[in-house]
């Protein structure tokens, strides 16, 4: 042993990590007969699962069969392996279609995981072969966690701040933001009014979305008596003639070394917060500001598996998204750039994109290329959302209802930029006035014509999803015309990075040359995505990682 290091508890399994990944793995591990303990860095357990808006994207599960339009699987297959391309093993795609549902049915039949369909949320690329625009999320229902007592006061928290147990769903959010533009908004808002209520009256605690299924999985974690330990960071695998045989940890300050029989496995997410890794493997700008991921998702575990001689791939890479720079933390646009009578320009005050694409590729147009790859500052930052005052009081904008005065400190900080002319706004942000006021007028004559002939806005329906019905021909498309205009500066925040460890079908790590490293696993943010660049849909990262964290224990225990 070095220094105050000691012998700790032994145990079948280690799963470094506690977002679903993490969960997903330790319960799999446990009801399949092996001992599991969860080692989690932060004092809070979750993970940027917590954070998140909890959809699940697995095709042919069992709540999509239930209340979804039918479905072929083998529709999925091909439009995954269309999307995709070939920089990802075919093999793990087919993997994942197939063996999906099943690990699906294993959480719903040990965990209290309840889901549903999200009605019309669409693939992100509906229109590719085989995509469905009606879609295939299925998120938690709202849950009372009333269950999980005192371990509830340690639920990572929501990155979207509400009062307690007014919870709002993915499929409610889609009828919120659009104000009284929407008729079905002021039922939504009754119905969420009346859980809120009835929460309060019967003292119960409810939640959504990532919360929700946070709070489901570690039910099933408490009734298989999986321990938790919080604040226990890994520090570095433990290897005997090649295979990993435990994990040394810090806990209650003592390095402690855990020995893990029949493997460990890797969920502690990716490296979003850690800027020596986002400066040696991203591209600028770049940094730990703009993120909406864990703060402990600092890459530990990447760091660990690539001391043993652990690959990783898609490290350049991440769960993109355009996002406003506000003072306390990133906004990530997820509805805005979709409302009409909103336009992005970059500095050059050029139109450069379709303003609707999902977000990944969106933050991929931002730096210029498919994939977000070259030399230099991104071709498209600094990036501006432009939008006039009938925006404003049509819709909500980040978190703030419509009509609503946007916070001064936005605007102190410059994340946010007001002017009465379109001229004025120019000069305050530093675009080319002539430029700017020539796409703004460009813009609008599609606007009118609801078609966008540079670059198809409103052509998906996944750019329809989040626009305005009442907005006719076209849901995506409103002039700019009625001042004060406004602009919010844009830049690549991100839901998490992609890159990570390589894994095989069983979420074995590999090294550089393809062989398994024995005893070592990897999933979720913390493994190279099976959705190689792309982003299937609403869902698509939690569910890949639910599925191969369940196959990563299925191994283990044979």
């Amino acid at each position: 042993m070095r220094g105050n290091r000691e012998s700790g508890a032994t145990f079948d399994v280690v799963v470094v990590g506690s977002g679903a990944a993490g969960m997903a793995a330790a319960l799999t591990a446990a009801k399949c007969g092996l001992s599991a303990v969860i080692v989690e860095k932060a004092r809070t357990w979750g993970g940027s699962t917590a954070r998140s808006g909890g959809g699940v994207w697995i095709p042919g599960n069992s709540a999509l069969r239930r209340d979804a339009p039918a479905d072929d699987i083998e529709d999925a297959r091909a439009y995954l392996k269309d999307i995709i391309g070939p920089g990802v093993d075919p093999a793990r795609i087919d993997t994942f279609i197939d063996r999906g549902p099943e690990a699906f049915e294993f959480l719903v039949a040990h965990a209290p995981l309840r889901m549903r369909w999200v009605p019309g949320y669409s693939d992100y690329y509906p229109e590719a072969p085989g995509g469905r625009a009606h879609g295939r999320s299925v998120e938690p229902v709202p849950y009372n966690a009333n269950t999980l007592g005192a371990e509830l006061g340690t639920l990572e928290p929501d990155y979207a701040k509400a009062p307690k147990n007014v919870v709002v769903t993915q499929a409610e959010f889609r009828q919120l933001h659009l104000g009284l533009r929407n008729p079905r908004s002021p039922l939504s808002a009754l119905g969420i009014a009346g859980r809120w209520l009835a929460a309060t009256v019967l003292r119960r605690r409810v939640l959504a979305r990532g919360q929700a299924l946070s709070a489901m999985l570690r039910a099933g974690l408490l009734s298989a008596n999986v321990p938790l330990w919080l604040d226990t960071p890994l520090l570095e695998l433990v290897t005997e003639d090649g295979r990993v045989t435990g994990a040394v940890v810090l806990r209650e300050g003592r390095e402690q070394v855990i020995t893990a029989r029949r493997g460990v496995i890797i969920t502690a997410g990716g490296f979003e917060h850690n800027e020596v890794m986002r400066k040696q493997y991203q591209r600028d700008p770049i940094g730990t500001d703009w993120t909406v991921g864990a703060k402990a998702n600092t890459g530990d575990g990447i760091r660990a598996g690539q001391a043993v001689g652990g690959a990783v791939e898609f490290m350049d890479d991440a769960w993109w998204g355009p996002s406003i720079p506000l003072p306390r933390e990133a906004w990530f646009c997820l509805a805005e750039r979709n409302l009409p009578g909103s336009v992005i320009v970059n500095d050059r005050a050029e139109r450069f994109m379709n303003e609707c694409l999902p977000y990944v590729e969106a933050t991929h147009r931002m730096y210029g290329g498919i994939n977000g790859q070259g030399e230099g500052p991104g071709e498209n930052l600094p990036a501006w959302l432009i939008f006039d005052q009938r925006y404003r009081n049509r819709y909500q904008f980040a978190g703030v209802p419509p009509r609503q005065a946007l916070p001064g400190r936005w605007f102190k900080s410059g994340a946010l930029t007001r002017a009465d002319s379109l001229p004025e706004l120019a000069e305050k942000i530093g675009l080319p006035v002539e430029k700017l006021t020539a796409t703004v007028a460009r813009f609008n004559e599609f606007a009118h014509a609801g078609k966008d002939s540079d670059f198809g806005r409103g052509d998906s329906a996944y750019d329809n999803y989040y626009g305005d019905p009442r907005q006719r021909p076209n849901p995506n498309l409103g002039a700019l015309e009625q001042g004060p205009f406004y602009a919010a500066k844009l830049v690549p925040g991100d839901l998490g990075t992609k890159g990570g460890l390589v894994t095989d079908v069983d979420g074995r790590v590999l090294r550089p040359d393809g062989e398994v490293i024995e005893g070592l696993y990897a999933a979720g943010n913390a493994s190279a995505p099976v959705m190689g660049h792309t982003y299937a849909g609403p869902g698509a990262t939690i569910g890949p990682a639910i599925v191969f964290a369940y196959l990563a224990a299925r191994h283990a225990a044979r």
